[in-house]
């Protein structure tokens, strides 16, 4: 049998930590769904203690989430490390992920512990946790640049207290393949205890080398791989999982070893991610950029038309992406359209059924051909939706080359009609000006973006705003086949988000006010 290497995702606790990569409760709940569809051995739902809304984003994951195990950072003190088990107690399989750095720059300039203190420390953290919790990850944190000798002895000393994974981390992405092969064969030979324990990696990608130097630790006995989806996280990124994945699956005779994976669903993961973020994947992002299954140099087409594997190492069935066309339409049953849904892998209520058939009766009244991505956009914008305290009523715009915008704007406020008109250069910058003025806040937009969902002039677009209020940062979402209409709803959606979260915060703040004594 092939050797099995776990894959362990941290999208949503390194991965957000990404410069506007931040998601909301709602939004971190609908991604780790998707991650457990995709099969991902452990999922890393937070950093409990950083935040009441980080605990309580890695409280509902670990409740929700059952065929994957969930996992919470911590750093080697015990309030933190309490905290993650408080937040994971309900998970079917919690772990806790404490980490304590190990090199001599972190030990001198920011812990400002000596070696033999910070050895204690580890060991005495990780008893700590294993009396809590009975699957317990400890990271050296720069374990990369971390003396071989100390790093050897700090990772016998908490596996004999019961961890059984040890995660040796390329922190800054500093590494190179060749080194990183030596680097775990050195534990693998020098640490007595390491047949207790997983060895696991963590790589950023600072060199453009997290993915190389991922591959070449799980060549050299690495047991678990953490990654994220789309390569996002700190700085440069992290390893990009489905690189890892598909790496291994299409070079299985150099790699011998096999992941539990289901890459068919690497591209919707992918999508969504980018759908929840606001962030696009670049066209010729390896596996998921929209180039990645392109060709358009004549002797690459002519290639391809006498056999594809001249020029396909991989197919795109293989990580999800297909067109298989619905024949429906606006005289079509829900039996037809349950049965798409069903084909896509989604389990959906009656209620949330009837009203995606009725959203796609009136997509089919626009569009003539309905694909598998004008479904999927439908579902997650009826999975990531949250409470509206504002929508989209109707629209006028005047524009032209030779006069003013003017944009015509009328909103439902909890279900009071309000109405608005403002100038602008053009009809977008007038529609979120004239929002702006209805909902009284002072917005700036930072990033804006319309892409379509398919080919052709009936093709839904899908728009994505991100506004901040001086604070922070909201991203909102919009989809129509106007995209005027999708620009003006993902504005709307973007102040909802604001109000949304600006109301979440004040019921924790009540909630903590009122525990107090």
């Amino acid at each position: 049998m092939s050797r099995i290497v776990k894959i362990f995702d941290t999208t949503l606790r390194d991965g957000e930590q990404s410069p506007g990569c931040s998601m909301n409760l709602k939004e971190k709940l609908e991604m780790a769904k998707q991650l457990e569809r995709l099969r991902i051995d452990v999922i890393e739902a937070g950093f409990a203690i950083a935040s009441p809304g980080d605990f309580e984003s890695v409280q509902l994951v670990a409740n929700e989430i059952k065929n994957a195990t969930v996992a919470s950072l911590a750093r080697s003190t015990e309030k933190d490390i309490s905290t993650a088990y408080e937040a994971l107690k309900g998970a079917v399989n919690p772990r806790i992920h404490y980490f304590l750095a190990t090199s001599d720059i972190h030990m001198e300039y920011k812990l400002r512990m000596s070696p033999e203190a910070v050895l204690e420390k580890a060991i005495a953290m990780a008893k700590f946790a294993r009396n809590l919790c009975g699957e317990v990850e400890f990271s050296a944190e720069d374990a990369s640049r971390t003396r071989p000798e100390f790093l050897y002895q700090v990772l016998e000393g908490v596996i004999n207290q019961g961890v059984t994974i040890v995660n040796v981390p390329d922190t800054v992405g500093y590494t190179t393949p060749g080194e990183y092969f030596k680097f775990i064969e050195g534990i693998r030979n020098n640490v007595p205890n390491i047949d207790k324990a997983t060895i696991s990696v963590h790589v950023h990608d600072d060199l453009g080398l997290g993915v190389a130097n991922s591959l070449a630790a799980i060549q050299a006995g690495a047991g678990q791989v953490e990654c994220t989806v789309n390569g996002i996280g700190e700085r440069a990124g992290n390893a990009a999982l489905e690189e890892i994945v598909m790496a291994l699956k299409t070079r299985y005779d150099v790699y011998q070893v096999d992941t539990n994976i289901d890459t068919t669903q690497i591209y919707r993961s992918s999508r969504l991610l980018s759908k929840l973020t606001g962030v696009r994947v670049q066209p010729n992002k390896a596996i998921v950029g929209e180039n990645a299954f392109a060709h358009e140099s004549g002797i690459h087409q002519h290639g391809m038309m006498a056999n594809k594997e001249t020029y396909e190492i991989m197919t795109p069935e293989s990580i999800g992406l297909k067109e298989n066309k619905m024949v429906l339409g606006k005289h079509s049953g829900k039996h037809a359209f349950v049965d798409k849904l069903t084909s896509l892998g989604y389990t959906l209520s009656d209620e949330e059924v009837l009203d995606l058939f009725n959203q796609f009766k009136v997509l089919a009244d626009k569009k003539k051909v309905i694909s598998d991505k004008d479904i999927l956009a439908l579902v997650e914008q009826k999975q990531l939706a949250i409470p509206e305290v504002y929508s989209l009523d109707r629209f006028v715009i005047s524009t032209g080359n030779t006069i003013s915008t003017a944009a015509t704007i009328r909103l439902r406020k909890n279900g009071d009609l309000i109405e608005g008109v403002s100038l602008a250069d053009g009809p977008i910058s007038a529609g979120f000006k004239a929002i702006s003025e209805l909902v009284d806040c002072e917005l700036t937009l930072i990033d804006y973006g319309v892409t379509a969902v398919t080919d052709g002039t009936d093709a839904q677009g899908e728009a994505q705003v991100k506004i901040s209020d001086g604070t922070h940062v909201y991203h909102g979402r919009g989809l129509s086949t106007d995209i005027i209409d999708a620009s003006l709803k993902a504005y709307v959606d973007a102040v909802n988000q604001m109000l949304y979260i600006k109301d979440s915060q004040s019921k924790e703040i009540q909630e903590q006010t009122s525990s107090k004594p």
